[in-house]
């Protein structure tokens, strides 16, 4: 394997790792940034529903642009900007600031994924084996740092502001030197995605699986703190606990993800992960207190940890030749599951329980096990004996951007 590849994915790594601490220290704080904005918990559903849908426009802006822009660079000044958006939601004080701040922290974020994404399809495509959950465990290592420095600050009661700007301060530098290694798959003709009808056929089932991931994510991601605090009756410390307990599952899930896929193939992986992720659903919804809960969160980040990661790679295999596309159209619909999954639970939690409203993700997540047949690797097949030999072309290099 080339030093190119190899600078390359630890370069992207890197990224994903950065994404995993910016997001983490936002949703972790969710408490803490409605007491200093003054956001009711009616007008919250509202300001979680916003991110997705704006990230859902700069995923679709994204796809326009990666036909005459290369993906690296789209990253390489997407992700500055949504660090210094986390920075903005710490450093304001009225609601109107809080609206500007989360835009551009939805529009940059769905850039930002979009080309991650599609930079990580084509370097497993280049490896020639799957190595996808390689840089999501990368994103839940960083998803563990954040909650834990969100933990810190919740402890020393620390503002917004005092929490976000060491981490802003350190990762901003580090991310700009980091990119110039991104490493660019072949350039995709642009009549490649044109088939729309044809296309998006095809991506549908992996469109309904990411959905569904996705709500369950985001019901973990946004409501997990509230759940622990409100429901199960712990500290505001301890309401930071679970996501960095889900997290810390999802990153050993991904750390050991690529070679289960190597030994058994996706679709057995994906549908083990739906069948643990709805038991920890179960869990959650019937538990008597937070530790009890946590032991869901546990369950919930094993299983899911597999299914964001598989699909992306699926719909590279899927569309070898127009995989940039494939990717933009499919990390739309993670945008999808968020914008369900965020309101939805909240709505029911008001109207119903939260307990109750746990049942919906599960058995959402259950629906994936119908689908996982989409993932089957077919003549693309990466590990499980079917590795393509490791002597490739590395496509295009982002050094010098």
């Amino acid at each position: 394997m080339t030093d190119v590849l190899r600078r390359g994915r630890a370069s992207l790594a890197f990224g994903f790792f950065v994404q995993g601490v910016a997001f983490a220290l936002l949703v972790t704080r969710i408490p803490a940034m409605q007491d200093r904005y003054g956001v009711s918990d009616g007008l919250l559903p509202v300001f979680l529903a916003a991110v997705p849908i704006l990230a859902g426009v700069g995923s679709v802006t994204t796809e326009r642009l990666v036909r005459r822009v290369r993906p690296s660079l789209l990253l390489r000044w997407s992700q500055p900007v949504v660090l210094l958006a986390l920075l903005g939601v710490g450093a304001g004080d009225q609601v109107a600031e809080l609206a500007v701040v989360l835009g551009v922290f939805g529009l940059s974020v769905g850039m930002l994924d979009a080309s991650m994404n599609m930079l990580g399809v084509s370097l497993q495509r280049a490896y020639g084996r799957s190595i996808m959950l390689s840089f999501h465990a990368a994103y839940s290592l960083g998803g563990i740092l954040g909650a834990s420095l969100a933990w810190v600050g919740a402890h020393e009661e620390l503002t917004l502001w005092m929490s976000y700007l060491p981490v802003v301060v350190v990762l901003l530098p580090a991310v700009l030197v980091g990119s110039r290694w991104y490493v660019d798959g072949e350039a995709e003709p642009a009549e490649a995605a044109e088939a729309k009808g044809v296309a998006f056929r095809l991506l549908l089932p992996l469109c309904l699986v990411m959905t569904f991931a996705y709500i369950g994510d985001s019901t973990v991601s946004n409501w997990s703190a509230k759940y622990v605090k409100d429901v199960l009756g712990g500290s505001e410390q301890l309401a930071t606990v679970p996501y960095n307990v889900y997290m810390v599952t999802t990153l050993v899930g991904r750390a050991v993800g690529d070679l289960g896929v190597r030994r058994f193939g996706a679709v057995a992986v994906v549908r083990l992960g739906a069948l643990v992720a709805a038991c920890g659903f179960v869990v959650v919804a019937v538990a008597p207190g937070a530790w009890v809960g946590m032991l869901g969160f546990t369950l919930l980040g094993i299983g899911l940890c597999v299914l964001v990661p598989q699909t992306f790679a699926a719909a590279g295999r899927l569309f070898p030749g127009a995989s940039d596309a494939a990717v933009a159209r499919l990390n739309i619909f993670n945008y999808v599951g968020f914008l369900i999954g965020s309101p939805l639970v909240g709505a029911l939690g008001d109207a119903w329980s939260y307990r109750g409203a746990m049942l919906v993700p599960m058995a959402l997540v259950l629906v994936t096990t119908v689908y996982a047949r989409s993932f089957a690797s077919g003549g693309d097949r990466y590990g499980g004996g079917h590795e393509r030999p490791r002597t490739v072309d590395v496509g295009r290099g982002s050094n010098g951007l």
